[in-house]
C-alpha cells in the first residue's frame, strides 16, 4: 500500500504540467473541477454573478501561481475547494463591509457570522459530496426524505445494524463541517495559497 506521503498520480501530474506552463492542462483542471468550484463559490455566496467571478479566480490563480499546490499535502480536489472557499469568503466579506460603509444594515459582527455561517454550510456540501456514496445515500434517505433507519435499512437493502453504522459514519464527517477554527477556514485541511 502506497505511505500517506505519496500524492495520486493525476494530481501530481496536473501540477507538474502546470508548473510547466501546459495551458491544455488548465483546460482539463477546468473541466474536472469547475462544477466544484462554482457549486462552493455560489454557496458562500449565494448569486452567481459572484460564484462566477471567484470560479474565474481560482483558476488564474491556479494558473498564475501552480506551485501553490502541493500534491504531497492534500488531494488537489481538497486544496481548489479550500482555494475557493478562502476566495468567496473574502469576497463576501469584502462586499459586506462596503455595504456596512454605506450605512447598511447590520453590524460588522453580523457580517462575520453570515461568513462563518456560509462557509460552514459550503465545507458540509464538501463533505457530503465528497463522502462515499453508501454514506450518502443513507444519509438522503434518513434526513432529506425522512426515513427512520429501518425504512433506510430496507431501501438500501442492508441491515438495519449496517444502516445504522453508515448513518453514523455520515454523521461523524458530518459534524467535522463545524471544525474549521477561524470564520473563513476552508473546507479541506490546507488552502494556503
Amino acid at each position: 500500500m502506497a505511505g500517506r506521503d505519496v500524492p495520486p498520480r493525476w494530481d501530481h501530474k496536473m501540477q507538474q504540467r502546470l508548473a510547466h506552463g501546459e495551458a491544455a492542462a488548465l483546460g482539463e483542471l477546468y473541466d474536472r473541477f469547475a462544477s466544484l468550484v462554482h457549486g462552493l463559490a455560489h454557496r458562500v455566496l449565494g448569486e452567481e454573478r459572484a460564484a462566477d467571478a471567484v470560479t474565474r479566480d481560482v483558476f488564474a490563480h491556479v494558473w498564475q501561481h501552480p506551485d501553490a499546490y502541493d500534491p504531497r499535502q492534500e488531494p488537489l480536489r481538497t486544496w481548489l475547494a479550500a482555494l475557493t472557499n478562502r476566495l468567496a469568503a473574502q469576497r463576501l466579506r469584502t462586499t459586506g463591509t462596503a455595504a456596512l460603509a454605506r450605512g447598511g444594515p447590520g453590524t460588522t459582527e453580523d457580517l462575520e457570522r453570515t461568513v462563518h455561517h456560509a462557509s460552514v454550510a459550503a465545507r458540509a456540501d464538501y463533505i457530503v459530496q465528497s463522502m462515499p456514496a453508501p454514506l450518502r445515500a443513507a444519509l438522503e434517505l434518513a434526513y432529506f426524505q425522512r426515513r427512520d433507519y429501518h425504512r433506510t435499512a430496507a431501501d438500501l437493502g442492508v441491515t438495519d445494524d449496517e444502516a445504522r453504522r453508515r448513518l453514523r459514519l455520515g454523521l461523524q464527517l458530518l459534524s467535522t463541517a463545524h471544525d474549521t477554527g477561524a470564520p473563513d477556514s476552508p473546507p479541506g485541511t490546507g488552502g494556503a495559497a
